[in-house]
């Protein structure tokens, strides 16, 4: 069974983490970072805007490919794909530029938490 939908947003995320490591290895040249943050705190904050995506988008998309090959929705699916991609943009924008919590970074994860959330429910509730 084939997983389009699932594909596509896998594809828009791996994009989305490329360009957040494309980002650490300027901030790296940028700021003379060879390794770890250099007790730079613009460093470490780019160093955890790829790191956030990598934590949370893979089991997004997991949990949406497993959901995809169980007959989930297409529906269901283009809804949480946009709620993920949404969130890693949002809570990316949101700490960019800053350390403090802002609205991008705080909505952004918790429409991720959110997604994971009901994709894990709804993956329970189709073996159920």
């Amino acid at each position: 069974m084939p997983v389009a939908v699932t594909a596509l947003y896998t594809s828009v995320l791996a994009l989305l983490i490329l360009a957040l490591a494309i980002n650490v290895t300027r901030h790296r040249a940028k700021l003379k970072v060879g390794l770890g943050d250099g007790g730079n705190p613009q460093m470490l904050r780019m160093i955890r805007l790829h790191a956030n995506a990598i934590e949370y988008a893979p089991i997004g998309l997991l949990l949406m490919g497993v959901y995809e090959l169980d007959g989930g929705p297409r529906l269901a699916l283009h809804i949480a794909g946009i709620a993920l991609v949404v969130g890693r943009v949002l809570h990316s924008w949101g700490m960019w530029s800053t350390e403090t919590p802002t609205f991008g970074r705080v909505a952004g994860q918790s429409l991720t938490w959110l997604t994971i959330a009901i994709l894990a429910l709804l993956n329970l509730w189709q073996v159920a």
